[in-house]
């Protein structure tokens, strides 16, 4: 009939032993390739337009101490200056990048450098933490990650930022949301 599919059959008959009949089946599996990065609020496999705020006051009594500060209570997707971060990849190696437009300006001409911003990194599911590329003012930062096994690279961590206060700042608030050059681009690609 046509339109008709089978799958193969084997009738054997006789009187020898054995007596064997055989059936054979193909297998096939097609997997994408696929490439997921994700730092702050999010689910995993997901896209998430939200990009969480790291806020940090400095007290007035500490100011250019070299005190650290902690973000504030509710800075990142953790809180306190902690997000969520992970990398997934199954083509090989990843470059893994931040990238800054400038230092941290409060429009009034002053500047705090990037590098005044700490990153801990803690691992939290992988064996090997994802780890955080330097915040560098006006340039990109690189890492490559690579496969523990076959092609897949599967990465994740909790990174919490602290603010150095390593000297006296002119007052103002520096960056913000998509302004003062107050946002860091994370970007991962894979061949």
């Amino acid at each position: 009939m046509p339109l008709m599919a089978n799958a193969e059959s084997t009738y054997t008959t006789g009187t020898g032993t054995p007596i064997t009949a055989q059936a054979r089946l193909d297998f096939q599996i097609t997997v994408p390739k696929i490439l997921f990065l994700r730092v702050g609020t999010g689910a995993d496999f997901t896209t998430n337009a939200a990009i969480n705020l790291i806020s940090f006051t400095v007290p007035a009594a500490n100011l250019g101490d070299g005190t650290p500060v902690a973000a504030t209570a509710g800075s990142g997707d953790v809180g306190n200056g902690t997000v969520t971060a992970k990398v997934v990849g199954n083509n090989g190696n990843i470059t893994f990048t931040s990238t800054t437009l400038g230092a941290l300006g409060n429009g009034a001409g002053d500047t705090i450098s990037y590098g005044q911003i700490g990153t801990s990194v803690a691992a939290l599911t992988s064996a090997t933490a994802l780890p955080h590329p330097a915040l560098v003012d006006g340039a990109t930062s690189t890492l490559t990650l690579t496969p523990v096994t076959g092609k897949v690279v599967n990465r994740d961590a909790r990174w919490t930022y602290t603010y150095a206060n390593n000297a006296v700042a002119a007052p103002g608030t520096y960056g913000g949301v998509g302004v003062n050059n107050g946002r860091v681009t994370y970007t991962a690609s894979m061949p």
